[in-house]
């Protein structure tokens, strides 16, 4: 059953913030993840917490960044 979520202030500052690009500097330890990777573990870690499949999560149009739907964890 899909469900509407929201995020809080705190998690969309998040979002945005390791959403955005990083320059990529050569060096000894590798490269840093993507920004993909890291928006993709945000959406896992908070769908443990609020119980939904975060490969299911889809924005809701016409309702800004913070809303989303999502399929709930059974």
């Amino acid at each position: 059953m899909r469900q509407e979520f929201q995020l809080t202030d705190d998690e969309l500052r998040e979002l945005l913030s390791i959403s955005k690009p990083v320059p990529e500097i050569a060096l000894n330890c590798g490269t840093p993840p993507s920004a993909q990777a890291m928006a993709n573990a945000f959406w896992q870690r908070l769908s443990k917490e609020r119980g939904f499949d975060f490969i299911t999560v889809r924005p809701v149009p016409g309702q800004g960044p913070r809303v989303f739907t999502a399929e709930v964890s059974l």
